[in-house]
């Protein structure tokens, strides 16, 4: 059976009880869609869906969703909706896009009439692109539905309120897992329990005919629903699971308590799918490289994922700033607390893929030294505070990364991952080690255990908070930290927890692991310049010298000193001139042009490590010890 079935029967019956979001959504007096999705040309990347809505005559309205809960910005993937037919009784309706906002269709309804059917496909990316639900989600092996991409609801209705009888078609002989209760599997087939839209949209399906279910933990249950392009991506060694395994038994003992009925860890292992990470609250959307799981190199750069979205169930999903907890999804979120959203999830998973062993300790810190090196290699922190980058993330989420220094991105990931580490050091230090952060998850995310459901925050209530852990002006830390602009990365929580951050010519085994991927060569700790693979410049850092050189993103360095780039000849050059006074000579191509620029830089390479600093305990090593 795919998906653990069993257990999703059990539930069904009513040895679970529901959660506290649907309840409303089984009333009787509960307004019902029907909702069938055909997948079974998913490797066309194409999904076919069915609706019948109860309506009212005349101008009927009704919404695409636009605002994903955890997406943080309007990006619906309305672009991709296709094939829209309406009708009633047998016969075709008229019907039109607002001119105002291009999510709402407008339906007329004949008198008469009380039940109108919907047609529509969605056309998922056919190639690697997008972001979220927007993103590539299908192959010629496996396919992730996301609820969204494929349904319309009335206006008038919180997502609470409305009723979705679910049932979902796959290609044959494919498998599938989802935290969705299932009603009945006939088949290719599978009849989903009614459920709320709020629970609908907050359960995705993942199928393909390379699927393996893995169970990681008990009461309740946990397990891994794991698709892949091929058999081999799933044949990892057991070590991997055992880790996995610790994860759900670290985040147990850290928040003290769970907020699901069972949870599923969907895993998709694809070269051509968009990759991210996306959650819910009974599971996680996350997407690596097809041998993310089997080849060691991509398990490092990749461990930490999981654990985020996985903490993400406490914090985001039951834990939710006020503003973010929207009755439906044309209505727009205000991203302004997803320093704590976010940046606590990013501090939290870091120290459970830590706690977990899905990173040795040597691997998690030489993660935050890059984590604290980028910050500290940012311009852009001169004009932008980090709140500006939580109140901008509709738009930050989606820009380029050309510029991306200058511009700043989503830093309340990052920053906040060492804005956290700062908190839990005066913790630990005011309390005199009888105390840590550990103590303010328990007081804010824990007991009692529930089903889904939504506790909402504000920042007085993260300030007040933190004080029953230990009184401290909380409320100006955060204040400053919110606001400042440097110089510099926050490193406050570094070197209070007895490190600090230097730079030698030596990569870290997590630099290492990354020689490849996007970063490519990572010079913007020596001359401020981000290289491609091919030599293609990602972003340069003002005030560097490949900045004050000329030298910007989008240009490709072509030869080094007067020879074909490569990483390797480009590392070369950097070594060579710390022992030689004549300059660095680039040859670049800019939009046709060419061009040598001269960098008089002696420095050679340096990459980021942390280093221990003996006059002060060693509380890094204690955060991320196993509990």
């Amino acid at each position: 059976m795919g998906g653990s079935e069993k257990m999703k029967l059990s539930r069904f019956l009513g040895v679970v009880c529901v959660p506290a979001l649907a309840v409303s959504a089984w009333a009787a007096s509960a307004l019902t869609v029907t909702i069938a999705v055909d997948a079974t040309s998913a490797p066309r990347k194409i999904f076919h869906a069915t609706l019948k809505i109860p309506a009212s005559t005349g101008d009927f309205t009704l919404y695409y969703p636009k605002w994903i809960p955890g997406e943080h910005a309007p990006d619906g993937p309305v672009v991709d909706l296709a094939g829209l037919k309406f009708s009633a009784s047998g016969k075709k309706l008229k019907w039109r896009r607002d001119l105002l906002d291009g999510f709402t269709i407008h339906v007329d309804v004949p008198p008469g009439e009380n039940e109108i059917n919907a047609e529509l496909d969605f056309l998922s990316p056919a190639t690697f692109e997008g972001g979220f639900s927007a993103g590539s989600s299908a192959t010629d092996k496996m396919a992730v539905i996301s609820w969204n991409q494929v349904l319309l609801y009335p206006k008038g209705w919180k997502s609470d309120d409305i009723n979705y009888t679910a049932s979902l078609k796959i290609p044959k002989d494919w498998k599938f897992g989802t935290p969705l209760p299932i009603a009945g599997h006939t088949g290719d087939e599978i009849h989903f329990a009614t459920v709320s839209l709020t629970t609908l949209v907050d359960s995705p399906v993942i199928t393909g005919e390379f699927l393996k279910i893995v169970p990681i933990g008990q009461n309740p249950p946990v397990e891994m629903d794991i698709a892949a392009d091929s058999a081999t991506a799933l044949d990892a060694p057991q070590e991997v699971w055992d880790h996995y395994k610790n994860l759900v038994d670290q985040a147990g003992k850290l928040f003290g308590a769970q907020h699901y009925r069972d949870y599923h860890f969907l895993f998709s292992l694809s070269d051509h799918v968009a990759h991210f990470g996306l959650e819910h609250h009974e599971s996680d959307d996350s997407r690596i490289d097809e041998r993310g799981l089997v080849d060691e190199n991509a398990r490092k750069l990749s461990a930490s994922l999981l654990p985020h979205e996985y903490v993400h169930s406490w914090n985001g999903k039951y834990r939710r700033p006020a503003d973010l907890a929207t009755p439906d999804y044309q209505q727009p979120m205000q991203d302004d607390l997803l320093w704590v959203y976010e940046g606590l999830t990013q501090y939290l998973g870091e120290m459970l893929t830590a706690r977990s062993g899905l990173l040795t300790l040597d691997q998690a810190r030489d993660n935050l030294a890059l984590t604290a090196a980028d910050l500290d290699h940012e311009p852009g922190r001169i004009w932008r505070n980090l709140q500006d980058t939580a109140d901008a993330a509709p738009q930050l989420y989606f820009s380029p990364r050309a510029w991306r220094s200058s511009r700043r991105s989503v830093d309340f990931y990052d920053e906040d991952n060492l804005n956290w580490l700062w908190v839990d050091v005066i913790i630990r230090q005011q309390s005199k080690g009888k105390k840590s952060l550990d103590d303010f998850c328990k007081l804010f995310h824990g007991a009692p255990s529930t089903p889904p459901m939504v506790k909402t925050y504000t920042f007085d209530d993260v300030v007040d908070t933190l004080n029953l852990v230990i009184a401290y002006d909380w409320r100006g830390f955060w204040t400053e930290r919110l606001t400042n602009h440097g110089p510099g990365a926050p490193l406050g929580g570094i070197e209070g927890s007895g490190w600090k951050i230097v730079y030698d010519a030596t990569p870290s085994e997590m630099t290492r692991a990354g020689e490849g991927e996007e970063r490519g060569v990572a010079a913007n700790y020596s001359i401020g310049l981000l290289l491609r693979a091919d030599g293609g410049v990602t972003d340069t850092i003002e005030g560097m010298p490949a900045a004050k050189a000329g030298i910007g993103p989008g240009m490709k360095v072509i030869a080094v000193n007067g020879r074909q780039f490569s990483a390797e000849v480009f590392r070369d050059a950097l070594k060579a001139g710390t022992t030689s006074s004549a300059p660095l000579e680039l040859l670049v191509e800019n939009t046709d042009y060419y061009k040598t620029y001269k960098l008089d830089y002696h420095g050679g390479e340096k990459y980021p490590h942390l280093v221990r600093d003996e006059s002060r305990p060693d509380l890094l090593s204690e955060i991320y010890k196993p509990q």
